[in-house]
């Protein structure tokens, strides 16, 4: 509640207690004791907590170490609170504010639940969906004043979608990622958690949990197809299995990001509902009297507000309402009903043959919607009074107002009253504490640069006395005649016309009579079966009814279904029960089906040496191989609270498998594993030249060297798309002369990592190769930069000694043991012919004829000015380690395969 609104009735009495500077930003009112109030300060001026136990007679102000964004208050206990801050934090206190202690940090917000005495092990626990990386979350619950690992519970064992949980009466929601795709699951009374079954290809983009009430769900569904419209599903006790209850339902975004669905639920008729569905691109208003059975258009009025005839022929043309409820507590939405006034339901809309903006009036029912009456053609906030016996409406408009109109015989007739000498720009309305009291407050300014006015109006001196049994006349409800509605009969009381009575909070409960007997209208389809045109409930293509009896132990029990399934709050009697309902059969003997298997991150990956988790589902004697020589055998393995933990020591993929059996047989169900290891580094290998119009191999090296399934992704020079495989290997030809870039990627699990090099291409070279002591193999680091510097001083040297050209040197030290090195001659960019001034080579030219790789070719014998001046560069290169392994040998002979230096 906002509470610079309420807050004006009692500022007089704070100012005196806090001072005049105090800005407060919202007030709160316990919902188990009204007489206590808690105001927050405006947390950009200070951090504090103003506490009233007597209904704000007196305050007292607490200091606060964290900004409050939202509070929850206990059900039952009227002290117990809890506050989540702006840094995601969730804080309690068990003394109304006056204390504060941290329960968890990384609470998702909104996500976070009271426990429910019945339901729930202890009265003080708290259920929290908590952040545990970018993408995931997890469902765990809390002892109130100890959240310690050693006492949080994880009634799912593995990681959920993140803004998932969802805990409502005796239903916990979550979603889990499995296989890419979202699986929404439910546990019914804290028990294990399954996956919901919605039609066969009902593929949900989004799924909102709209009413839990009577023990049944009712879920909103987006198909995969659906932009702006959801579809609704209603579930059966459990809530697992759910069939269509209403298509193409309207929704929009609410103004914190929520969704709204176009469904309103009327108060004090169970099982009637009001719905706004899209028909060939026009929307239309609905509404059912059987929890969504049967549904049916709104029939117009009769006449107009003048008394003027309506000429509105349906299906063509009906009455259309605006179905959403105001989120300001001191406002009027676009529709109301109440508890304590069954039958009456005030709405704004429109007559036409479809739902629009324009031309908007006030309409209202006093039996259920089965017929409607004008009674304001401009827009109007109308308010119940005195247990919804009197009705007090007010204009809806930016200019100021000096009246209200007031209606002692449901909306047929009204008094207008004059409220303030001056006109008031009305903001909202408030109504005193209790629902039995008489007094209206009304808030607002008489103009833009005034403050805030309070009008009380106190409606008492015009009822005449307290209502007894003569005030009272008797309605039943129907739907368009028929009486039998939800199996029984529902009589009301309620005040007759024009009578100034005030209602006690008694005198409005119905009387309900005998209950009807069943026929067909009071049964549902049931799962996997579709209503056809004559009515009648027929299995669906997609659907085995065989296969309802699959959670069957042998030697039990089961209902099998008709195809028909009772409303939960349907209470009708024999009759045609016995047609429609389960037939309890024995258990056919039968081989387990259905079985489960999936690890608690949804995913195929996991780390070797760390725990893995895995789910299985099926109550069963299961044995679960892990594909690495261990398996264990369970008896009920879905009770198993962490699921069933396992490492594996080895990288690699294995065959998991979870297989149920019997006396009859056997179900088995396989997944692969992918058990991985940090990759630490990639390095790319591949020739420095090579030939144009040449296939030449490009190899990779990674470490550690077994790190289990790698993807690899090849590109070449500016190419958008990669070449993938799963070989650290492939082979590539290069086109055009030139120097071009080569990058690898290896991806394993979570991590990629990148080596690139450059490869010159020409359309001929000579190489040659160069093989260094074996002790230099010692001063051999291993890294590229070692390399590139040998590689440059070895270049140097060659062009020092031979004369050859900078840019037709080539020099590569290649990686790995034992050290060697690789020189390429080049042709001149002005030549088609090599030039080597006093130095020879023998050596087979390397040109597009040749058919292997140029580390075939021989090095001849070099001068001793070469080998002298190589030795004196790399000697000051590696002062007094490198030189000493470098020494000239008097002679190579031609059939050596290497130039050594020993």
């Amino acid at each position: 509640f906002s509470a610079c609104l309420i807050c004006l009735m009692i500022l007089s009495k704070l100012n005196e207690k806090v001072g005049l500077k105090t800005i407060l930003s919202y007030l709160y009112v316990s919902p188990n004791n009204k007489r206590k109030i808690m105001l927050l300060t405006d947390p950009e001026v200070e951090s504090s907590l103003l506490i009233s136990l007597d209904e704000g007679a007196s305050y007292q102000k607490h200091s606060l170490a964290f900004d409050i964004l939202s509070l929850l208050f206990h059900p039952e206990q009227e002290d117990w609170i809890l506050a989540y801050s702006h840094d995601q934090k969730l804080y309690v206190s068990v003394e109304f504010g006056r204390r504060w202690q941290l329960v968890h940090d990384g609470v998702v917000p909104n996500r976070f639940y009271w426990s429910r005495l019945g339901l729930d092990k202890e009265q003080g626990m708290i259920h929290l969906e908590i952040s545990v990386s970018d993408g995931r979350s997890q469902y765990i619950t809390c002892k109130l004043q100890n959240c310690s690992d050693g006492n949080k519970g994880k009634p799912f064992p593995g990681f959920i979608i993140p803004n998932s949980l969802v805990v409502q009466d005796e239903y916990v929601f979550i979603q889990v990622p499995i296989g890419g795709q979202s699986v929404h699951y439910v546990s019914y009374k804290r028990n294990s958690f399954y996956p919901m079954k919605l039609p066969k290809y009902t593929l949900p983009k989004d799924l909102q949990i709209i009413s839990t009430d009577d023990n049944q769900v009712v879920a909103a569904i987006q198909d995969w197809h659906q932009n702006d419209s959801y579809n609704l599903y209603m579930s059966e006790s459990r809530g697992l299995f759910f069939t269509l209850m209403l298509e193409s339902v309207v929704s929009s975004g609410g103004p914190e990001g929520n969704i709204m669905i176009d469904l309103y639920e009327v108060a004090g008729i169970k099982g009637v509902f009001l719905s706004n569905k899209v028909v060939e691109n026009q929307v239309k208003t609905y509404i059912t009297y059987n929890k969504g059975r049967d549904w049916r258009l709104l029939q117009a009025p009769t006449t107009d507000l003048q008394g003027n005839k309506v000429y509105c022929e349906q299906p063509y043309c009906s009455l259309h309402l605006h179905l959403h409820v105001s989120e300001n507590p001191y406002t009027s939405g676009n529709i109301v009903s109440k508890e304590s006034a069954p039958g009456i339901i005030i709405a704004s809309g429109v007559v036409g043959p479809e739902l629009t903006s324009t031309n908007v009036s006030i309409f209202i029912t006093s039996d259920a919607g089965n017929s409607w009456r004008e009674v304001f053609q401009e827009e109007y906030s109308v308010f119940f009074l005195n247990q919804g016996g009197s009705l007090v409406a007010i204009r809806h408009t930016p200019l100021p107002i000096r009246h209200i109109w007031l209606s002692f015989d449901e909306g047929r007739n009204w008094d207008k009253y004059s409220f303030t000498s001056s006109p008031l720009y009305v903001d909202g309305v408030l109504g005193e504490p209790g629902e039995d009291t008489l007094i209206m407050t009304i808030f607002g300014h008489f103009s833009h640069r005034s403050e805030w006015q309070l009008v009380k109006i106190d409606f008492r001196s015009i009822f005449q006395h307290r209502c007894t049994t003569d005030d009272y006349m008797t309605w039943q409800l129907h739907n368009e005649g028929e009486v039998c509605i939800m199996g029984m009969k529902r009589i009301y009381q309620k005040l007759k016309a024009n009578v100034r009575c005030v209602k006690a909070r008694e005198q409005y409960i119905s009387q309900m009579s005998d209950s009807c007997p069943c026929t067909e209208a009071d049964f549902e389809c049931d799962y996997g079966f579709e209503r056809r045109i004559d009515g009648s409930c027929t299995p669906a293509f997609w659907f085995v009814p065989s296969a309802t009896s699959r959670d069957c132990i042998t030697g039990d029990s089961f209902l099998n279904t008709t195809g028909y399934r009772r409303a939960l709050s349907n209470n009708c009697t024999e009759g045609a029960m016995l047609q429609f309902s389960p037939r309890r059969q024995k258990c056919p003997s039968q081989a387990p089906r259905g079985l489960q298997l999936f690890t608690s991150e949804g995913t195929l990956v996991a780390t070797v040496e760390r725990n893995v988790t895995f789910l299985v589902f099926l109550e069963e004697v299961i044995t679960v191989d892990f594909g690495d020589g261990t398996a264990i055998s369970y008896v009920n393995i879905s009770s198993i609270e962490d699921g069933v933990k396992h490492i594996y020591s080895k990288v690699g993929i294995y065959q998991v498998s979870a297989t149920a059996t019997n006396t009859l047989g056997s179900d088995r169900v396989i997944l692969y594993l992918h058990i991985t290891c940090q990759l630490e580094q990639v390095q790319l290998s591949a020739p420095s030249v090579v030939v144009k119009n040449k296939a030449v191999n490009l190899t990779t090296v990674l470490r550690p060297s077994n790190v289990g399934t790698v993807i690899f992704y090849w590109w070449f020079d500016n190419k958008t798309e990669p070449v993938v495989t799963l070989d650290g290997a492939t082979s590539f030809t290069f086109s055009k002369e030139g120097i071009h870039t080569v990058s690898v990627q290896a991806s394993v699990g979570n991590t990629v990592l990148q080596d690139q090099m450059n490869v010159a291409v020409y359309d001929y070279f000579r190489s040659h190769v160069l093989a260094f002591s074996s002790n230099l193999d010692e001063l051999n680091p291993g890294v590229p930069e070692w390399r590139e510097d040998v590689g440059r001083v070895v270049k140097s040297s060659m062009v020092q000694v031979t004369g050859i050209s900078e840019d037709q040197l080539l020099v590569t030290v290649l990686p790995g043991l034992p050290t060697t090195a690789e020189i390429f001659i080049v042709p001149e960019k002005s030549a088609l012919n090599f030039s080597f001034h006093s130095v020879s080579f023998k050596a087979p030219l390397v040109d597009s004829s040749d058919s292997g790789h140029s580390g075939t070719a021989v090095i001849m014998l070099v001068s001793v000015v070469l080998m002298g001046l190589a030795v004196f560069v790399i000697y000051k290169f590696k002062r007094y380690s490198i030189a000493r392994h470098i020494m000239h040998s008097g002679s190579i002979r031609e059939t050596d395969l290497m130039a050594g230096f020993h």
